[in-house]
């Protein structure tokens, strides 16, 4: 799949919905949030798959939280939000409906394994796993395309990364972990930095307000976007405030198909807009 990104600059930018969390744990609502991806023209739309016990570190399992559900601890409430087979059963069957495409981001090996029940397009490494060697080497072997995102991460921490991705389809996200990420910390230029480094497609995951810097990502380069998106950034949950709401979701992807077209092949030619021009003041 990300193979095919390095054909040059006749690929349209693949536009992926960051559903993730902002569900809390309603299928409807991860229902509408799909609706909203497709009736905007976006590619993909993406989840979080955790597996609970394993993730929570044990001196969180039984910190108090105040939930919409009531007080619970922060194991009950992962658990809550968490889907499970019967959740992405339907969330498949319905994504095949549209159509658009669906996949999930991995935290653990058992969601790996989950994961490789769907016919998903590629897999997710989440930036708070890229160092996470076995996690990395279980994706390898699925024989999936790879997006891996390199949040709060070192350079020699992404060389070793990309040491165990090489020989996959894969490619990187640009990204910095902040939610919201400071305009001052974005250092988009980092796409290109990684483009050169590794040879391979970057990709470009925004966590900041506003539209203008993701627009910028495709500019330097950026070949897959990669956005949260939410119904309203009043509802409840830690990722709300940074997500796109539909109609945002709307004028970020026509904005992008415009500068696609802006900056076309990069081939030198006359333009046919111009040959009228050019008869009128060179005689031809």
């Amino acid at each position: 799949m990300f193979g095919l990104l390095r054909d040059g600059y006749n690929r349209k930018v693949y536009l992926i919905a960051e559903i993730g969390i902002n569900h809390s744990g309603d299928v409807q609502i991860a229902k509408k949030l799909i609706d909203a991806a497709f009736a905007t023209g976006w590619d993909c739309v993406k989840f979080q798959k955790r597996t609970p016990e394993i993730c929570v570190p044990e001196s969180q399992k039984n910190m108090l939280k105040s939930t919409p559900w009531g007080e619970m601890t922060y194991l009950e409430y992962k658990k809550k939000i968490e889907f499970g087979q019967e959740e992405f059963d339907y969330i498949d069957e319905y994504c095949k409906l549209k159509p658009i495409d669906w996949t999930a981001s991995v935290w653990d090996l058992q969601s790996v394994d989950f994961l490789m029940k769907y016919n998903v397009p590629f897999i997710k490494i989440p930036s708070a796993h890229l160092t996470n060697d076995d996690l990395l080497t279980r994706v390898v072997r699925t024989g999936k395309p790879i997006v891996a995102s390199t949040g709060m991460s070192t350079v020699n921490e992404i060389d070793h990364a990309v040491e165990i991705l090489k020989g996959s389809d894969f490619m990187l996200m640009h990204t910095n972990s902040a939610y919201p990420t400071p305009p001052e910390d974005l250092n988009l230029r980092t796409i290109t930095f990684l483009n050169d480094r590794y040879d391979c497609p970057v990709g470009y995951s925004g966590h900041e307000y506003g539209l203008d810097p993701t627009v910028m990502a495709v500019v330097l380069g950026a070949k897959v976007v990669e956005r949260h998106i939410t119904l309203d950034h009043k509802m409840w949950g830690t990722d709300q405030a940074a997500s796109l709401e539909v109609h945002a979701m709307d004028m970020l992807r026509k904005r992008i198909r415009e500068v696609e077209l802006c900056l076309g092949n990069g081939v030198k030619t006359v333009a046919e807009s111009e040959r009228p021009i050019r008869e009128k003041l060179r005689g031809g």
